[in-house]
């Protein structure tokens, strides 16, 4: 088995041990789970999204096939058909399941695959007694993408509660009135060489964030806030879904196809907006950001207020100096909050919604595809997708770092995007 550590550094914090790190995200995977249905977790909505069954099984497999089959001497395995259903992408590990198919596997069972799961943690458990540098950093790596997967399932499970929107409670929670956020202010900063990237010497980072290296950035600006839902309205009201000229002519195209005229999951009920938090349904609030917007309606948005979007190179440059608070996952906020009417400047950068950039998803110069069979991990995907930065109230918080680059397709909307506007 190839080293799947190369090229990846470890981040195992000095003051919780790798195996405590171990425990609290594979039990967060199963936090998530709560308030599910058997048959909720075996819908897969459309091949971009998996199973929630799914997910739970694929990050057991992971570490099964990279860490316990290599490592652990006398491990037998749960499954051996599950190398073949549960692995993703990673061709040199063998052949798998067709992804459009993954709705399709009533077997094995929840309760199997939730015993797949002790099995695999009964056997870390065993093999993380004793680690070396290599195995630490290989878990570390399992870690951080059992949490990518942790956002996936929250947005894949979703989608899918979506397609039954009056099955969904509506949600009776009090919610006082959100306050309404500043004006939509702009932050100069001033342009020169600036750094990006990492080279992950100290702390863990992908290989699509390295190597570190320096960019001209010119001078520039951006909005002190995201976008909100009320300036969305506005841009609809103003009929921004049926002004071709402001649209990139793919996403003109698509709108078409797709018939967009809100963003995702907006629904209107006796004259008033509606969302979906995932397991309720409830009115929409106007101050907090907009999500679940594809690129080319954040660009159309933009071209449409008389701006455009950031670069990664504009927001990271922005947001070197900023603390990475904000509502991640563990704020328990299942929709972007809206920013609060403190000091002037940038709010917003770190959670609440991915923002889109304006800058292709593609290799830092000099960068270098790791050994082994994280190879494909990121590197396969360097083509046609867009840079998201900063993270969402769906993404744990351990996993956003200033450097982190999240990617998608431009006409994708399931996942929690939003943007924020610059000059």
């Amino acid at each position: 088995m190839p080293n799947i550590a190369a090229s990846f550094a470890s981040d195992a914090a000095p003051d919780e041990p790798i195996l405590a790190q171990y425990e609290r995200v594979r039990a967060q995977s199963m936090r998530l789970i709560k308030g599910l249905s058997a048959e909720d977790m075996m819908l897969q909505s459309m091949p971009d999204a998996s199973p929630t069954k799914w997910h739970l099984a694929h990050t057991s497999w992971f570490f099964e096939t990279f860490l316990l089959q290599p490592h652990l001497t006398g491990y037998q395995s749960f499954d051996d058909a599950y190398q073949y259903l549960f692995n993703s992408y990673y061709d040199t590990v063998g052949e798998r399941h067709p992804r459009p198919q993954r709705g399709l596997l009533s077997r094995p069972s929840l309760e199997e695959v939730i015993a797949y799961r002790h099995h695999v943690d009964e056997a870390m458990q065993q093999l993380l007694q004793t680690t070396d540098a290599e195995i630490e950093a290989a878990v570390t790596i399992g870690l951080h993408h059992e949490m990518q997967h942790q956002e996936l399932l929250q947005t894949d499970i979703k989608h899918a509660l979506s397609l039954n929107p009056y099955a969904l409670p509506t949600s009776n929670t009090t919610r006082a009135p959100s306050q309404t956020p500043d004006s939509a202010d702009f932050v100069e900063f001033e342009g020169g060489l600036s750094w990006l990237g990492t080279n992950a010497e100290s702390s863990f980072a992908y290989d699509c964030e390295q190597p570190r290296h320096q960019v001209f950035v010119p001078d520039f600006s951006l909005c002190e806030r995201l976008v909100t839902n009320a300036e969305w309205l506005e841009f609809m009201a103003d009929n921004g879904y049926q002004r071709p000229k402001l649209w990139l002519s793919d996403g003109w195209a698509t709108a078409q196809q797709e018939n967009w005229q809100a963003p995702l999951y907006w629904y209107q009920q006796d004259n008033q907006w509606w969302t979906i938090t995932g397991q309720q349904r409830r009115p929409l609030d106007p101050n907090a950001p907009v999500c679940h917007i594809s690129y080319y309606e954040a660009d159309a948005f933009a071209r449409w207020r008389g701006c455009r979007l950031p670069t990664e190179f504009e927001w990271e440059h922005a947001a070197r100096a900023m603390d990475l608070k904000g509502h991640f996952l563990e704020s328990g906020h299942s929709l972007p909050q809206p920013a609060t009417s403190e000091a002037k400047g940038l709010k917003q950068m770190f959670g609440d919604a991915w923002e889109w950039t304006q800058s292709p998803f593609s290799p830092y110069p000099g960068f270098k595809t790791p050994e082994g069979a994280l190879a494909e991990y990121n590197g396969k995907f360097m083509a046609n997708q867009w840079v998201l930065r900063g993270g969402s109230c769906a993404t744990a918080a351990q996993q956003m770092r200033l450097t982190y680059r999240n990617f998608f397709y431009a006409h994708q909307r399931w996942q929690f995007t939003s943007l924020r506007l610059a000059k």
